[in-house]
């Protein structure tokens, strides 16, 4: 199943053309391609966020005291 030839995909733009018309479909081809990039951008961060390691929120590094010459003695 899907389009193994061009000539369904022209089939399917004539098609479509007829039924919206030539105004409505460029706005539609548009919204459709914003839509696909949305969803695409959602599944990369998603994929991003899952993999990453969770990191302690906004705190620094715990660092020995400073040793003076008196705790040394």
């Amino acid at each position: 199943m899907g389009i193994e030839n061009p000539v369904h995909l022209l089939f399917i733009a004539a098609v479509a053309l007829i039924v919206l018309g030539p105004k409505r479909l460029p706005g539609l081809a548009r919204a459709l391609g914003k839509g696909v990039r949305e969803f695409r951008d959602a599944l990369e961060q998603g994929g991003e966020q899952s993999h990453e390691p969770e990191a302690p929120a906004a705190s620094a590094p715990e660092q020995p005291a400073s040793r003076t010459p008196e705790d040394a003695a």
